[in-house]
């Protein structure tokens, strides 16, 4: 009796661990995964916009940046440009991680689903934030509105590692 029930609990631990597995599994991300399939194609191939030269640009504005729901709450690593919200001269705690260089300082920012808003409790180093980083975290689809501009996800920091792009 006592060696079924434990051939049993094997069983069922061997079962249960790839699932345990899986869940510590880190979604490498492009910022094209962030955007919906049915909005894809208003974007070009590094996510921005495409050009609306028809005089009905903001129209077209308020039908982009919508999210991804099935990205909430996933472990992912996406590479991304940061513009510093807080910190101090050593760390920063939160910021903004976008997809180019320069966005959000110059009008109009990226749509919502093109701008992650990253906690980052224990500080990333600020001598690495004026080069493209990956960022490693939990995704939320949780919008935040800044003076700078809407965030459609956000992401609680674990890690910043160097962009290694080969």
């Amino acid at each position: 009796m006592k060696t079924c029930y434990q051939a049993m609990c094997i069983l069922l631990l061997s079962l249960c661990a790839p699932a345990a597995l899986a869940s510590d599994d880190v979604l490498q991300l492009d910022w094209l995964d962030l955007i919906p399939q049915n909005e894809r194609n208003q974007f070009d191939q590094q996510g921005l916009p495409m050009p609306d030269h028809s005089g009905n640009a903001q129209a077209k504005q308020s039908k982009i940046g919508h999210v991804r729901p099935e990205l909430n709450g996933s472990k992912v690593k996406i590479p991304g440009f940061v513009i510093p919200l807080e910190g101090d001269e050593n760390t920063v705690t939160e910021f903004l991680l976008v997809p180019y260089f320069g966005a959000c300082i110059h009008v109009p920012p990226p749509p919502p689903n093109q701008i992650i808003y990253v906690k980052f409790p224990q500080g990333a180093p600020v001598q690495e934030l004026w080069d493209i980083v990956y960022v490693v975290g939990t995704l939320k689809t949780d919008p935040v509105s800044l003076e700078l501009a809407e965030s459609g996800y956000t992401l609680q920091g674990d890690n910043l590692e160097p962009y290694d792009d080969m």
